[in-house]
């Protein structure tokens, strides 16, 4: 009987889990959005109702063949935010000739 009280637990807690949204960007202020990039290192944040995009804190985040690029979003308190960066490919020219 214990185990299967376990089992029902357990399987609350996962589907809790699941059914967790990401955390968005547009209820958050700047430096929340900053702080919560620098404290997971990693993670992906709504950024519109429809939009959403990995942030990292550092380029250990990346793969060996990227390069991390500033990206900002929209916060409640600023249209473009610099949250954090995203991990591109190395090879992506950056600048025009």
């Amino acid at each position: 009987m214990k185990r299967v009280l376990f089992a029902v637990c357990l399987t609350g807690l996962a589907t809790a889990a699941l059914a967790q949204g990401r955390p968005s960007t547009m209820t958050m202020s700047c430096g929340q959005a900053q702080s919560l990039v620098a404290s997971r290192g990693a993670l992906v944040l709504n950024t519109g109702q429809f939009t959403y995009d990995r942030f990292v804190s550092n380029q250990g985040y990346c793969q060996r063949d990227e390069i991390t690029l500033m990206t900002v979003a929209p916060t409640a308190d600023t249209a473009q935010c610099p949250v954090g960066f995203r991990c591109i490919p190395s090879d992506v020219r950056r600048f025009p000739d």
